[in-house]
C-alpha cells in the first residue's frame, strides 16, 4: 500500500467529524467544556454607575474647585444604595462598589477630603466623572461574548457566570477507549520477566487525550491472541466509544493482530501507512459509528500520531473551531542533513536565542523506542519530504508540545 501523505490521513481522518450532540451542565462544572451555543449577556454590568474609590459622591461642579466645604448627608455601601438625591453643596459618604446617589456624578477619593463632623473640605479639585465605573463599562444586556466552540478557560467560566448563567450548554465530551496490545507488556509496578516491558502507551495517550477534552477509558493490554484483541474491542463497542485508540500490533508482523480482529468486526479501512516519521504504520477506519486509529507500539510513534492525528479529531467532535494544530517560526539549533520522502516531526528544546527569537535544537538521537528525549522535549520540529540540508540559524517550523 503507498504511503499517504500527512495532510491526506489528517483529511480522511476528520472527514465527516461533526460535534457530538449538546448538553447542559451546571457552570461549575463546565470548564474545559466547550460552548454549543453563543452566550448573550443576560444582564448590564455595572447594573448603574458605580464607585470606583472609597470617599464621597458629589456633583462635578462641587468639586472643581479647592477648597470646597460640602455637607454630608449620609452613606452608600456596597448593596445598600442611597435613596436621595444629592443637590448642589452636598457630599454622600460611599464606599467602593456602591451605587452613584441620584444627582452624583464624581468621587473624591477620601485621602483629599478632612471631615469634621456632618462636614467635609475638599483640599484638591477632583474633574468631572472620576472615580466612577459607568453602567455597562464592561458588558450590556445581550452582548454576545462567549461564542459557540470556544473551549471554555477558568476566565471564561468567571465570564459566563457574570453574564448570570448558572448552567452552560456544552458539546458532549467524546469517548475514547485504548486498547494496548502485546503479550511483551506489563503494567508499571510489576515484576518483569525476561523479555518484558512496561506497558506506557497507554499512559500516554490518556493523559494526552484527556487535557483535550476527551472522556478516556483504558481497557488495559489485549495479549497477542485473536480472541483477546477481539474481546477487547467488543468492550470499547460495548461502552460506546467515539473512538478507539490501539497501541502496537498495527504492523505486518506474525503477532500484529489489530488489523485482523477490526477486520473480522467489519472494519471500513481508510488507509493503513502514513508517509511520517515517526509512526509510519498508523491504521484509520471506521468500525460502525466508531471510528478507529491503530498507532504504533513505539512509545515516540505512538505519541506522536496521538498529537497530530488524534488531537485534531477530538477537536473536531467537540465542536471546537481550533481544531488544526498551529505551526510556529523558530530557527534551529544546528545543523541538519537532507530528509527522504517522510515527513519528519523531530523532537527538540527550545530556548530564547539573543534577538528574542525561538530556537529549536533537536536531539541528536531520535530512535522512536526513546522515551526520555520526549519527555524532555517542547516541540517538534516539522521538516517537509525531500526537505534538503538545513544550516544551524536558518527558519524552521516547530509544533509546540502541551504543557
Amino acid at each position: 500500500m503507498t504511503l499517504l501523505p500527512v495532510a491526506d490521513a489528517l483529511a480522511r481522518i476528520l472527514e465527516g467529524a461533526k460535534p457530538l450532540g449538546a448538553e447542559t451542565v451546571p457552570i461549575a462544572q463546565a470548564a474545559g467544556r466547550v460552548l454549543a451555543q453563543d452566550l448573550p449577556a443576560l444582564r448590564t454590568q455595572p447594573p448603574a454607575d458605580l464607585s470606583a474609590m472609597d470617599g464621597y459622591a458629589v456633583r462635578g461642579e462641587d468639586a472643581a474647585h479647592a477648597p470646597t466645604r460640602l455637607r454630608v448627608i449620609g452613606e452608600v455601601a456596597a448593596g445598600r444604595p442611597f435613596d436621595r438625591v444629592a443637590t448642589s453643596g452636598e457630599a454622600v459618604r460611599i464606599f467602593t462598589g456602591g451605587v452613584l446617589p441620584k444627582g452624583a456624578d464624581t468621587v473624591v477619593i477620601q485621602e483629599l477630603t478632612t471631615r469634621d463632623g456632618d462636614w467635609i473640605e475638599i483640599a484638591k479639585p477632583t474633574a468631572r466623572g472620576r472615580n466612577v465605573r459607568r453602567r455597562g463599562l464592561d458588558f450590556e444586556e445581550g452582548q454576545v461574548l462567549l461564542f459557540r466552540g470556544r473551549r471554555l478557560t477558568a476566565r471564561d467560566v468567571a465570564l459566563a457566570g457574570a453574564l448570570n448563567y448558572a448552567q452552560l450548554p456544552v458539546f458532549r465530551r467524546p469517548k475514547l477507549a485504548i486498547i494496548s496490545t502485546g503479550d511483551e507488556l506489563v503494567a508499571p509496578g510489576n515484576a518483569l520477566r525476561p523479555g518484558q516491558i512496561v506497558s506506557s502507551n497507554g499512559l500516554a495517550l490518556a493523559a494526552l487525550t484527556a487535557g483535550e477534552g476527551a472522556e478516556v477509558n483504558d481497557l488495559g493490554i489485549a495479549r497477542d491472541t485473536l480472541h483477546d484483541t477481539l474481546a477487547a474491542v467488543g468492550r470499547a463497542r460495548e461502552w460506546g466509544a467515539d473512538v478507539l485508540v490501539t497501541s502496537g500490533g498495527v504492523s505486518v508482523g506474525d503477532y500484529d493482530l489489530v488489523h485482523p480482529a477490526l477486520a473480522a468486526e467489519g472494519l471500513v479501512l481508510s488507509f493503513w501507512k502514513v508517509a511520517v516519521r515517526p509512526g509510519k504504520p498508523l491504521l484509520f477506519g471506521q468500525l460502525g459509528a466508531m471510528r478507529v486509529i491503530g498507532v504504533p507500539g513505539n512509545p515516540v510513534s505512538a505519541f506522536g500520531c496521538g498529537f497530530l492525528f488524534i488531537l485534531p479529531l477530538l477537536r473536531a467532535l467537540s465542536g471546537r473551531t481550533d481544531v488544526a494544530l498551529k505551526p510556529e517560526a523558530a530557527l534551529l539549533g544546528c545543523d541538519l542533513p537532507a530528509n527522504d520522502e517522510r515527513e519528519e516531526y523531530m523532537r527538540a528544546t527550545l530556548e530564547h536565542g539573543s534577538d528574542g527569537q525561538w530556537v529549536a535544537t533537536p536531539f541528536p538521537v531520535q530512535d522512536s523506542s526513546m522515551i526520555v528525549p520526549l519527555a524532555k522535549a517542547d516541540c517538534l520540529i516539522v521538516r517537509p519530504p525531500h526537505a534538503p540540508p538545513a544550516k544551524a540559524g536558518e527558519r524552521c517550523r516547530i509544533l509546540k508540545l502541551p504543557l
